[in-house]
């Protein structure tokens, strides 16, 4: 007999609300911290978390495992009186399996859900799943190097496909198209990151495609974007304005691509020179931003962080040469290493070093410029798609003939081996 979810989703509810009163945040945390420290490291954040004991406690499906044993542990209750006795299930996850972590815990369970129904039909459980995970993915893109999260993004993109032949509504249909789309489109920004550029062109289309199947201008719009962004990483600066227009012409008014095409479209004109055209993109930027909250997860990469305004704007003054450059630089970087609120961005910080490098340059102060621009390279956080930019100060520091230079160079080198390898 199948659990009552919801009736399992109520006592969850009931449990957390009863002495001593926890919030699902204080939940959140406590079960982190019931973990094994191996195990805690690969957790999904507390964010993700509590949005995952929102799925629970409205029955929208359930803990595994693992998720159950520390439900017990944290409550001091015993799995049967939380969860029913519900005969165990045979599972290739199992708790304490040999190299297994959370990360593939929270993952696979939707995957497994997924090649349970595949021979039947797919239903809502399934679709919230693959949902949920799509999001937890997006919102590692910032933290995470992109050949791990590619890895991951494969896994669930070959389980999408083997559910594409099951049964199921059209409505359903629909939603796994948009799923199959979003994954793409990571996909191939994992692949620009890594410098790949014939697989990072086929998840591309592959978006696109399925965003036009499922009827998602927010996706196909995202394409245009991303890819109006690597062709600014290659030096084809019209063509990434033509594509970042192109973008802002599809995308919803009120959506994030919108506004990210719109930041593109600056950041390419500053590129070319062209200073009336960059600050006209950053002001229309700075209107779409003013209105929004801060996002429930402002670390996903497809919904936009009003404080990536800060961050675009800073790039975008740097590359243009504008002195305003450098204090706004050096602001972005200080929030984003000692945030108010959230985890700190090293990601985010080691190119926000290259903007406040290049910033230094452009103000006379090439000494600070070397420094920062070695502590982005030495920082293991670059990706491939910006070593472009860490080449602009070593070129420019060595055209003044400091002697700084060689270590740069050296660095630079070490780089790009360890890119290679």
């Amino acid at each position: 007999m199948s659990p009552d979810k919801k009736a399992i989703g109520a006592r969850l509810r009931q449990v957390r609300e009863a002495p001593p009163y926890w919030s699902r945040a204080e939940l959140a945390r406590l079960l982190r911290a019931a973990a094994d420290p191996r195990d805690r490291a690969n957790m999904p954040h507390v964010p993700s978390l509590i949005e995952m004991i929102k799925q629970w406690e409205a029955g929208r499906h359930l803990p595994n495992p693992r998720y159950r044993a520390l439900y017990a542990r944290v409550t001091g209750r015993s799995e049967a009186e939380l969860f029913g006795a519900e005969p165990a299930r045979a599972s290739p996850w199992r708790p304490g399996g040999p190299g297994e972590n959370f990360a593939s815990d929270d993952e696979r369970e939707a995957l497994e859900l997924a090649r349970r129904v595949a021979a039947s039909d797919v239903g809502d459980e399934t679709l919230v799943a693959l949902e949920m995970t799509v999001d937890e993915l997006a919102s590692d893109y910032p933290r995470s190097p992109p050949d791990e999260l590619l890895a991951r993004i494969r896994r669930h993109l070959r389980y999408v496909s083997q559910l594409m032949d099951a049964r199921m509504t059209l409505d359903a249909r629909r939603r796994l198209v948009v799923v199959g789309g979003w994954l793409s489109l990571l996909a191939a920004t994992c692949d620009i990151d890594r410098g790949h550029r014939p697989p990072a062109a086929a998840h591309l289309r592959t978006a696109a495609q399925l965003a036009q199947h499922g009827g998602h201008i927010e996706i196909l719009a995202w394409t245009l974007e991303t890819a109006a962004w690597q062709l600014l990483t290659e030096g084809e600066y019209r063509k990434a304005v033509m594509l970042a227009r192109q973008a802002q012409d599809v995308a919803p008014r009120d959506g994030s691509a919108f506004i990210q095409a719109t930041a593109q479209e600056g950041r390419a004109w500053a590129r070319l020179g062209d200073g009336p055209e960059t600050r006209r993109a950053l002001a229309r930027v700075e209107r779409l931003v003013a209105p929004l909250p801060m996002p429930d997860r402002p670390e996903h990469h497809y919904r936009y962080d009003p404080a990536k305004s800060d961050a675009y704007q800073a790039t975008t003054l740097s590359w243009l040469g504008d002195p305003a450059a450098v204090p706004l630089a050096r602001g972005v970087l200080d929030r984003l290493e000692r945030p108010a609120a959230g985890p700190a961005r090293p990601r985010r910080a080691a190119s926000a070093r290259l903007d406040l490098a290049l910033a230094l340059l452009t103000a006379e102060q090439a000494d600070e410029a070397a420094q920062r621009a070695l502590e982005a390279m030495g920082s293991g956080r670059l990706v491939p798609s910006n070593h472009w930019r860490a080449a602009e100060v070593v070129t420019a520091v060595e055209a003044l003939g400091l002697p700084e230079a060689a270590d740069l160079n050296e660095a630079f080198r070490e780089l790009c081996a360890s890119a290679e390898r």
